[in-house]
């Protein structure tokens, strides 16, 4: 393969080869999907406001100390990033009981956690994503224990960070989803993106949805629920 050509087409993003092995330019697609791909369409501009939150978020928490994969946003839908081999393990961090949480253990919607709470995903689309323990992802190999320990600690970091800055711009961070990669050295970054498409982020005074949740659940205007949250971070 040579620089230029893709490497990876997944559901909101392409990632494509650069002349340095170790650095991969990502272009954000303007694809929604959801319920593992069942529900689909294409919204115009959603591509770009991912691009440029994810870059902002990411910019945020490297100067405060999580590294990551981001190097360098190069075009309205286009960043370049560090080369790492995704750990197949989303994590969840919840604030709020929303979504699959509030259905799977019966809370109301909106219900504030005495704590926040991170939980594990087994990143596989044939099989729906399940919720898995740590004893899992030991049995299945996708993680050391040592690297668990880090996906935990680091979630956790993140959600302080994201939680006291987005409260700030009236933003409530109800859960997020984050993955996290290996670079060449075997150290543990944190990739892919953060966007509307990965986090719920509600109104503070509303509890307006300014997030994916506006396109899973029919309620319209979900590209500017996305230039909301891209105008309080400050963006034009």
């Amino acid at each position: 393969m040579r620089s230029g050509d893709m490497l990876y087409e997944g559901k909101a993003k392409q990632l494509f080869l650069t002349e340095d092995p170790t650095v991969v330019r990502v272009k954000y697609k303007d694809s929604a999907t959801a319920f593992n791909n069942q529900k689909r369409a294409t919204l115009e501009g959603k591509g770009e406001m991912n691009n440029r939150i994810s870059t902002f978020f990411f910019q945020l928490l490297n100067e405060k100390g999580i590294a990551n994969h981001f190097i360098e946003e190069i075009s309205p839908l286009e960043q370049l990033v560090r080369k790492v081999t995704i750990i197949p393990v989303e994590v969840v961090v919840r604030n709020i009981a929303a979504g699959t949480m509030a259905k799977r253990l019966g809370m109301a919607e909106g219900t504030k956690l005495k704590h926040p709470i991170v939980e594990f995903y087994y990143k596989d689309d044939e099989l729906g994503d399940p919720l898995i323990t740590e004893e899992h992802i030991s049995v299945l190999d996708l993680a050391t224990n040592e690297q668990v320990s880090q996906l935990k600690e680091q979630a956790l970091k993140v959600n302080d960070i994201l939680s006291a800055f987005l409260l700030e711009q009236n933003i409530i961070l109800v859960d997020f989803k984050l993955e996290f990669g290996l670079d060449g050295d075997g150290n543990v970054l944190l990739a892919d993106e953060i966007s509307p498409d990965t986090c719920r982020f509600w109104d503070k005074e509303t509890g307006e949805r300014l997030d994916k949740d506006r396109f899973r659940r029919d309620l319209g205007q979900v590209v500017e629920a996305y230039h909301e949250i891209w105008n309080r971070l400050g963006g034009k």
